[in-house]
């Protein structure tokens, strides 16, 4: 299992702790300070759409101009997310072939158990 996110981000300090309590195995790519490959972005966007990656709560989101949030598409939405990872939905989990958004605790009960 490889878990991407940011180091500092709530949601990946939950879903840290919660994969340590269950003693799950990870290893954590921090792409705040490693960033994230293209190649690596397409194959998440193939598995799990741009859409949902694209965290659109935040305020990086929130910092960009209406122009862009308006006319987002597939195309420029790999393109923010390549140059500011931090617009991606976080935790991003790579596990046995699949690739999963985001932390629910039942749901990650049911899906690494």
């Amino acid at each position: 299992m490889k878990l991407y996110g940011i180091r500092n981000c709530d949601t990946v300090k939950k879903a840290r702790k919660w994969l340590d309590e269950q003693d799950i195995s990870y290893e954590f790519h921090d792409f705040k300070k490693d960033g994230i490959d293209e190649a690596r972005l397409t194959q998440w966007e193939k598995a799990v759409s741009w859409e949902a990656l694209l965290n659109r709560r935040g305020t990086t989101w929130r910092n960009l101009g209406d122009d862009v949030r308006d006319s987002i598409n597939g195309q420029s939405a790999h393109d923010i997310m390549l140059k500011n990872t931090s617009i991606i939905k976080r935790p991003v989990v790579e596990h046995e072939g699949s690739v999963y958004v985001g932390f629910n605790a039942d749901d990650w009960a049911t899906l690494f158990k």
